[in-house]
C-alpha cells in the first residue's frame, strides 16, 4: 500500500511538472513566498535598528536639556518606541494598523502613532505582501489551481475506475494525492521554515517559532485535504474548481469580515469624539492642576499647613504648586487609566469575538495564531500601551518632585515678573536623569503558547472534521 501511495503521489507531479499551469503556479508560490520573507526580513531589521537608535536618541534629547522650569519638561515630553518582535518578519499583526510609537507627556495619555496602514495609500489597505498574508489568503488559492483537478480528472478520463479495478483502494489513492499536495506545501514552508529559524538566531524562542511554523503546516493541511475532497466528491473539473473557489472567497474574504463585523455589532465601543469628551466631562471635576489656588485643593493645602504646623504656603519647607502638580497629575492619570483600560477591555472582547469565528473558517482561526506566537496580537499592543504609560506617569511625577523639592515656592510664582525671576525659576540639568530605559519585548514563550491554544484547537478540529469526511466520502466512492 506504501508502494502505490508514494506511486500516485510520484504521477501527481508527473503530471504537474508537464503541464503549463501548474508548474507556472508553483513556481510563482515559491517565489512569491521566498521573495516576501527576505522582503520583510530587511524591512524589519532595519525598523529594529531605527526604532531602537531613535529611542537611544529621544533619551539622550531628553537628558541634554539645558536648565528649566521643572514643568516645562513636562511637557517637553518622551518619545516611547516599540522595536519589533523577531517573528514579526512574519506577521506584523496589528503593529501596521496601530502604530510603533507613543509621545508621552503630562496631562494626557496619547495613541500610538506612525501605524503603516494610516501611512500607506489605499491599495496597501487591501493587504501588504508580507509572508503572514501570501501564506493566509493567496497560498490556499494557488493550491485550488494546482490540485483542484486531482481526483476529478482521473474520474473524468476514466482512469480512476481502472485504478480502483486493479484492487487499489480510493483511500490510497486518496492519500496518495494529499501525499503530492504536501510535498508543495513542503516546498513553499522552506523559505518560512528558514525565516523563523533566523528569528531564533535573533532571539526567538524555539518553542514559539516551532508552533508558529506547525500553526501554518496544519493550516495549509487543512486547504489540501479541503482540495482534494472536493476533486473526489465532483465528477467535473469545473465543479470542483467553481466549489473550491466558493469556498475560498467564503473563508479567506467574507466569513473573516463577517466576523469582525459581528465583533463590532456585538462589542460596541464609543468613538473617539464621545470618548474624548467624556474624559474631558472627568477631568474637569478634578481641578485644574496648574493653578495652585483652585478650590479641588483647599483641602491638600490644609493638611500640608497642618503637617508641617504653619500659617500660609509660603512657609512650606516644599513648593506648593508642585505639589499639586503632583496630585492632580495622579488623580488626572487614574481617570485616564481607568477610560484607557475600558476601551482596552473593549477592543479584546471584539478581538475574542472575532477569533469564535475560527470554528467556521480556517483563516480566522491561522490569523489569530499567527498574530499571537508572532507577539504582534491585540494582547501585545495593550502590553505596549500599559508599559508606555507607567513610563510617562513616573518620569512626570519624578519631574514634579524636582519641583517640589529643587524650587522656591516664592521664585516660583514670580518667574513671570522679569527675565531675571525667570531665570531663578529654573532648576539645573543635572535633575533631568529621571527616565528609565525603556524596551519593549514580546510575551514569554508559554504566555504566547497559552493565548493560542483555542486558535490550535480550531484547526485540529477542521483537520479532523475533513478526515471524516473524507473517509465518508471514500466509502461511497468506493
Amino acid at each position: 500500500m506504501k508502494s502505490q501511495i508514494i506511486a500516485i503521489a510520484k504521477d501527481e507531479w508527473r503530471y504537474w511538472l508537464r503541464s503549463k499551469l501548474a508548474l507556472a503556479v508553483l513556481t510563482l508560490g515559491i517565489l512569491l513566498t521566498i521573495s516576501s520573507v527576505v522582503v520583510t526580513t530587511v524591512k524589519t531589521m532595519e525598523l529594529n535598528h531605527q526604532r531602537s537608535e531613535l529611542q537611544n536618541e529621544a533619551e539622550q534629547s531628553f537628558t541634554d536639556q539645558p536648565d528649566r522650569h521643572p514643568h516645562r519638561m513636562v511637557h517637553y515630553g518622551h518619545y516611547a518606541f516599540r522595536t519589533p518582535t523577531p517573528l514579526s518578519q512574519l506577521d506584523p499583526g496589528v503593529d501596521a494598523f496601530t502604530g510603533n510609537s507613543i509621545f508621552l507627556e503630562g496631562h494626557r495619555q496619547n495613541s500610538a502613532m506612525f501605524a503603516d496602514q494610516r501611512q500607506g495609500t489605499a491599495l496597501t489597505k487591501l493587504g501588504s505582501l508580507d509572508p503572514a498574508f501570501i501564506i493566509q489568503i493567496l497560498i490556499p488559492l494557488l493550491l485550488i489551481l494546482i490540485g483542484f483537478s486531482s481526483v476529478s480528472r482521473e474520474r473524468e478520463s476514466q482512469t480512476l475506475t481502472f485504478i480502483l479495478s486493479q484492487g487499489v483502494s480510493i483511500y490510497t489513492v486518496i492519500t496518495g494525492k494529499l501525499v503530492a499536495m504536501l510535498a508543495v506545501i513542503g516546498l513553499i514552508l522552506v523559505p518560512v521554515l528558514l525565516s523563523a529559524l533566523f528569528t531564533v538566531v535573533q532571539g526567538e524562542s524555539l518553542l514559539t517559532a516551532t508552533s508558529f511554523i506547525f500553526g501554518y503546516f496544519a493550516y495549509l493541511v487543512v486547504w489540501i485535504i479541503m482540495i482534494v475532497l472536493c476533486s473526489c466528491i465532483m465528477s467535473k473539473n469545473s465543479e470542483s474548481f467553481s466549489a473550491l473557489m466558493f469556498a475560498w472567497i467564503l473563508f479567506c474574504i467574507i466569513v473573516p469580515r463577517v466576523a469582525s463585523t459581528t465583533a463590532a455589532i456585538a462589542v460596541p465601543s464609543a468613538g473617539k469624539l464621545e470618548s474624548d469628551f467624556a474624559v474631558i466631562a472627568q477631568l474637569r471635576k478634578l481641578g485644574d492642576g496648574h493653578n495652585a489656588n483652585d478650590p479641588a485643593f483647599a483641602k491638600l493645602k490644609a493638611n500640608l499647613l497642618a503637617q508641617y504646623n504653619v500659617d500660609s504656603i509660603e512657609e512650606l519647607p516644599v513648593n506648593f504648586r508642585g505639589t499639586v502638580a503632583k496630585k492632580s497629575e495622579a488623580e488626572l492619570t487614574k481617570v485616564l487609566n481607568e477610560f484607557a483600560e475600558q476601551r482596552m477591555t473593549e477592543e479584546l472582547a471584539q478581538s475574542q469575538v472575532s477569533r469564535r469565528f475560527g470554528w467556521l473558517s480556517p483563516v480566522v482561526a491561522i490569523r489569530s495564531l499567527s498574530m499571537i506566537l508572532a507577539g504582534t496580537s491585540i494582547e501585545t499592543h495593550h502590553r505596549f500601551l500599559r508599559e508606555t504609560e507607567a513610563l510617562r506617569f513616573e518620569f512626570v511625577q519624578a519631574l514634579n518632585q524636582v519641583h517640589i523639592d529643587k524650587l522656591n515656592y516664592q521664585d516660583d510664582m514670580n518667574r513671570n515678573v522679569d527675565k531675571e525671576a525667570s531665570n531663578q525659576a529654573r532648576v539645573s540639568a543635572q535633575n533631568w536623569q529621571v527616565l528609565q530605559d525603556f524596551n519593549f519585548t514580546a510575551d514569554a514563550a508559554d504566555t504566547r503558547l497559552q493565548y493560542s491554544f483555542w486558535a490550535f484547537l480550531q484547526l485540529f478540529m477542521w483537520i479532523a472534521v475533513l478526515l471524516v469526511l473524507a473517509i465518508f466520502v471514500g466509502r461511497r466512492a468506493q
